[in-house]
């Protein structure tokens, strides 16, 4: 399990399309690894964002070295990158590590819909 995943739910090729793509609400997927300083720097921020919105948002982890077709459908290449996801589709992103008032305002997490 990775940093970011010790307080988020993981998940995998095989539940990405459950978990992210069919959700009924709006999913910031944190693709990550475990080898990645700036993925373990973010992982209490997307703790804290998924606290915050736990009604209105889940929050997920992805690591890429155990699934790499996710990874390679979305073209992600860096870690940590961060995925808006809404009605199955990817909205916003992300790339690196920032603080948390800075990933709300790039992905429009407060915005009205």
């Amino acid at each position: 399990m990775t940093a970011t995943a010790a307080h988020l739910r993981e998940v995998t090729d095989e539940t990405f399309a459950e978990e992210v793509l069919r959700s009924d609400v709006p999913v910031l997927v944190d693709f990550t690894a475990d080898w990645c300083p700036p993925c373990r720097m973010v992982a209490p921020v997307l703790a804290r964002i998924a606290e915050q919105r736990r009604d209105t948002l889940k929050v997920v982890s992805l690591d890429v070295d155990r699934n790499p077709r996710t990874q390679a459908a979305y073209g992600v290449l860096s870690m940590p990158t961060l995925v808006l996801f809404r009605d199955g589709e990817p909205a916003r992103s992300v790339v690196g590590a920032q603080p948390e008032r800075r990933l709300v305002e790039q992905l429009g997490l407060d915005e009205p819909r």
